[in-house]
């Protein structure tokens, strides 16, 4: 158990200030999330360096297609999440009310990454801001070993959160669902307001952290041609039109199993719809063989990186730019 990180005393209660929620915590009571708890007048983390899931990954995963293509990460995890999506594809580690996991500390972790001569440490599985003590004391360590640090996040974090880790943070991949619909995150992941991660996103952008976005695609309940085609339109005017999109496939899961799994054709179609509205890095994820898997210049069309899957089979890049043409490419090597 840790002194948690961004709260304040409101009277008996307490007010955290990680998470966009800002739960009003009562003594002895939990936040949303269940692992930030009033005890005595201050906010501990319950699952401080508890690690339930430890794995190499490609980048590519997470999915970061322009951050460092090609190379591995550190992937680490603990329980709990500031969301309940009936579709979490890790609900085990997510929603569980079980505080698990193999204890470790901040130094362990960037020894554990040395050893394996891993450059990159990504925060991922469960949501990172439920963990955040440990993050920031890992990322800040990691910096002093050039080692970058990803999230992979919901992206409902504070401004005040954003600013305390965005100095050690190098790129979030920001997972949206159904294309950021409200109604959807009400309904399916009892999310109040969808304005937050739209916040958040323009924060990152000002802290210099590099940036991907996902979108989850879910059959007849978040397919809105409309609403992907909203969301490319904001990210376009507030974050740039050189920002990886990423279409993700839905999986049958958890909550949600009797849902069919999303086609590659209206993947493809959200993404070409991406592409025509003026976004130049748009893909098509969990599918191999797709048309929009591989990273193209957008001035000559020439091939820069091509992939299979989450696999990259060759970079043709002459640093950031395209050899042919010789126009930048956002992508950090």
């Amino acid at each position: 158990m840790q002194e948690a990180m961004l709260w304040h005393k409101e009277g008996k209660k307490i007010r955290c200030e990680l998470c966009a929620r800002r739960c009003l915590i009562p003594e002895g009571e939990g936040g949303f999330c269940k692992v930030r708890v009033n005890k005595k007048g201050t906010l501990y983390s319950l699952n401080y360096g508890k690690i339930v899931s430890m794995d190499v990954d490609p980048i590519e995963k997470k999915p970061l297609f322009h951050f460092y293509p090609g190379s591995h990460t550190l992937s680490i995890a603990s329980i709990g999440c500031n969301f309940k999506c009936q579709f979490c594809i890790n609900w085990e580690i997510s929603q569980t009310d079980r505080i698990t996991g193999k204890t470790y500390t901040p130094e362990d972790i960037i020894k554990i990454a040395n050893e394996k001569n891993l450059k990159i440490i990504a925060y991922t599985y469960s949501e990172p801001t439920i963990f955040f003590e440990f993050a920031y004391r890992v990322s800040r360590i990691a910096k002093r070993y050039n080692i970058k640090n990803v999230f992979v996040t919901n992206g409902y974090l504070t401004s005040d959160a954003i600013k305390k880790i965005g100095k050690y943070l190098d790129a979030v991949s920001v997972d949206i669902k159904a294309s950021a619909n409200p109604d959807f995150y009400k309904k399916y992941m009892s999310v109040p307001d969808v304005k937050p991660i739209f916040d958040a996103l323009k924060n990152f952008q000002k802290h210099r952290v590099f940036i991907e976005v996902s979108n989850l695609i879910i059959p007849k309940l978040g397919e809105n041609p409309e609403d992907n085609h909203k969301l490319v339109e904001w990210i376009i005017d507030n974050l740039g039109s050189s920002v990886p999109y990423h279409l993700l496939r839905f999986t049958p899961i958890y909550k949600m199993s009797d849902i069919p799994p999303t086609p590659l054709e209206t993947l493809e179609r959200f993404a070409a719809d991406a592409n025509g509205v003026g976004l130049r890095y748009p893909y098509v994820g969990e599918f191999w063989g797709s048309k929009f898997e591989n990273t193209f210049c957008y001035n000559c069309r020439q091939s820069v990186i091509e992939r299979t899957g989450i696999f990259v089979n060759k970079i043709n890049l002459d640093k950031d730019r395209c050899p042919n043409c010789g126009f930048k490419i956002n992508v950090i090597r």
